[in-house]
C-alpha cells in the first residue's frame, strides 16, 4: 500500500495495522531526514569553506549564528502556525478548507518577512559589538548577518511552502528541494567566497572564476540557492499539489480572524520559546566570547558538526507533526497516541546510533571544518561530551513535534524555557570560568538529558491531545 493510500486511510477512519503504521512512519521520516541532513550539510559546507580562510573567519560566522537562528525562528513559526491547521483540515478531509488556510498564509508570511528583514538590517551594524566581538571579526560578522536577513522573504517562501507540503503528506518535494539547495549552495559558494584561481582536477588544469568575497560570500551563496529553491517549491505547492493547489480557484488572501487567531495560538508560544531559547544561546555565546577566537570558532563549528547527528531527529519530528496532525484532524485519538510513541522511539533509536558515530568520528568531523589544530582539538573534546546526550535530545525533539502536531504548544514551550535557562545557562556560567568551553558543553549535555526526560513524562501522563 502506498503512502498516499495509508494517509487516506487515516482521513477516512479505516484501520491501520501496526505494520502499516510503522511503514507510514518510515515512508514519511526517510525523506524528511534526507531533507534535514542535506540542509545542515549546506551550513556544514559553508563553515568548511569559510574555515579554510582561518579561525577568525569561522569566528565571524559563529559570533552571529545564534542571532540568525532568532530571526529565522520568526519565519519558521509563521510556517508552523498555518501548516498545522492545514494538517488538521486535511485529516478531517476538508481539502477546500486546507487550501483556504494556505492561501491566507501567503500574505501574512510576506508581511512578517518584510518586518523581519527591516529589523535585522537596522541592528546588523552594532550586533557583533553587542555580542562581545572584537574589531578583528566584527566587520565580516556584520555584513554576513545583513546579507542573510535581506534574504528573509525568499527564506519565508521556502519554509512556508515546504511546511505546507509536508503537512499534506508530501515529503518528497521538500526533500528533493533541500538536496538541490545544498548542491546549488556549494556551486555558488565556490564562486562567491573565493577569488578567481587555477585548479587542477583529474589532471586537467582550468581557471575557476570567483568574486573573492570571503565570509560575506558564504551568505550570498546560501541566499541565492534558497531563492532558486524557494520560488520552485512555492510554485509547486500552488500549482501542482493535489491537496494545496490554488491556481484556478477563487479565495481571499487576507486572513480571517479565526485562522489568524489559531495560527497565533499555535505559533505564539513556539515563537516566544524560540526567542527566549535563542536569547539563551546568545547568552551562552557571550559566555564563550571571553574565552577567545579559538573557543568561539570551536563552539560554532562544533555546533555545526553536532547538527549532522541531530538533524535526523528533526526529520522524524516533521513526520510526527504530519501523522499526529492528520490523526487529530480525523479525531482518531488512539492512532494519535500510537504515532506519537512510534515516532519518538524511532527518533531515540536513530539518534543513539548517531551519537555513537559522533563520538568515534569527532576528530574527522572537526578536521573537515577547520585547518586550525587548536580549534579541531577543542571541538573534538566538546563533541565527545555532547554525544552522551543524543538519545534524550531525540526524545525532546520528536516529542515537541508531536505536541505541535496536536496543537499543544504552551506547556511544552514553558518546559523548554525552564530547562534551557535554569539548567543550561546557569551551569554554563558556573563552569565556563573554571573548565572553559568543555564546561559549557557539559552543561549542554546535562540540560538536553533533563529536557528529554521531562518531555517523555509529559507525553506519557500529560493531557496534550486535549490541549489542556
Amino acid at each position: 500500500m502506498t503512502k498516499d493510500q495509508l494517509l487516506l486511510n487515516i482521513r477516512e477512519g479505516r484501520k491501520l495495522s501496526t505494520a502499516e503504521q510503522l511503514r507510514l512512519t518510515v515512508l514519511l521520516s526517510v525523506p524528511a531526514i534526507l531533507a534535514q541532513v542535506s540542509g545542515i550539510l549546506m551550513f556544514y559546507i559553508d563553515d568548511a569553506m569559510v574555515g579554510s580562510l582561518g579561525a577568525q573567519a569561522s569566528a565571524s560566522i559563529g559570533l552571529v549564528a545564534t542571532s540568525l537562528w532568532l530571526f529565522w525562528s520568526i519565519i519558521s513559526c509563521v510556517a508552523t502556525g498555518f501548516s498545522v491547521q492545514v494538517a488538521h483540515r486535511i485529516g478531517a478531509n476538508d481539502l477546500p478548507g486546507a487550501r483556504s488556510v494556505f492561501r491566507q498564509s501567503l500574505l501574512t508570511a510576506m508581511v512578517l518577512a518584510g518586518v523581519t528583514m527591516l529589523a535585522g538590517a537596522l541592528i546588523a551594524g552594532p550586533l557583533p559589538h553587542w555580542l562581545g566581538g572584537g574589531p578583528d571579526i566584527a566587520p565580516d560578522a556584520s555584513v554576513y548577518f545583513l546579507i542573510f536577513v535581506l534574504g528573509a522573504p525568499v527564506a519565508m517562501l521556502d519554509m512556508l511552502a515546504c511546511a505546507m507540503l509536508r503537512c499534506a503528506g508530501n515529503m518528497k518535494i521538500p526533500s528533493m528541494a533541500s538536496i538541490v539547495m545544498c548542491v546549488l549552495d556549494v556551486g555558488f559558494n565556490f564562486i562567491t567566497i573565493f577569488p578567481t584561481r587555477t585548479l587542477t582536477l583529474l589532471g586537467v588544469t582550468f581557471t575557476m572564476p570567483g568574486l573573492g568575497l570571503g565570509v560575506p560570500g558564504a551568505a550570498v551563496g546560501t541566499i541565492l540557492a534558497e531563492a532558486v529553491v524557494g520560488i520552485y517549491v512555492t510554485w509547486y505547492a500552488v500549482s501542482r499539489s493535489k491537496e494545496l493547489r490554488l491556481l484556478g480557484e477563487q479565495g481571499r488572501f487576507v486572513p480571517e480572524r479565526q485562522v489568524l487567531q489559531k495560527a497565533g495560538d499555535i505559533a505564539g508560544p513556539i515563537f516566544l520559546q524560540r526567542v527566549l531559547m535563542n536569547a539563551a544561546q546568545i547568552t551562552i555565546t557571550i559566555i564563550v566570547a571571553p574565552l577567545g577566537a579559538v573557543a568561539i570558532a570551536a563552539n560554532a563549528l562544533g555546533i555545526t558538526a553536532e547538527s549532522l547527528c541531530y538533524m535526523p531527529g528533526y526529520g522524524i519530528g516533521e513526520a510526527a507533526t504530519t501523522l499526529v496532525g492528520q490523526s487529530v484532524g480525523a479525531k482518531r485519538w488512539r492512532l494519535t497516541e500510537r504515532f506519537a510513541w512510534m515516532t519518538t522511539l524511532l527518533g531515540i533509536g536513530v539518534m543513539t546510533l548517531m551519537g555513537v558515530v559522533m563520538y568515534v568520528a569527532a576528530p574527522l568531523m572537526m578536521a573537515t571544518l577547520s585547518p586550525d589544530h587548536a580549534v579541531r582539538a577543542l571541538g573534538t573534546e566538546c563533541l565527545r561530551i555532547e554525544a552522551w546526550a543524543e538519545p534524550m535530545f531525540a526524545a525532546s525533539i520528536v516529542a515537541m513535534s508531536v505536541f505541535v502536531g496536536a496543537g499543544d504548544t504552551r506547556k511544552p514551550a514553558f518546559m523548554n524555557l525552564v530547562s534551557m535557562w535554569l539548567v543550561r545557562v546557569t551551569l554554563a556560567a558556573l563552569l565556563a570560568t573554571r573548565y572553559g568551553l568543555q564546561g559549557v558543553w557539559f552543561a549542554m549535555a546535562v540540560e538536553l538529558t533533563f529536557r528529554g526526560l521531562i518531555f517523555l513524562i509529559r507525553m506519557k501522563w500529560g493531557r496534550w491531545m486535549k490541549n489542556d
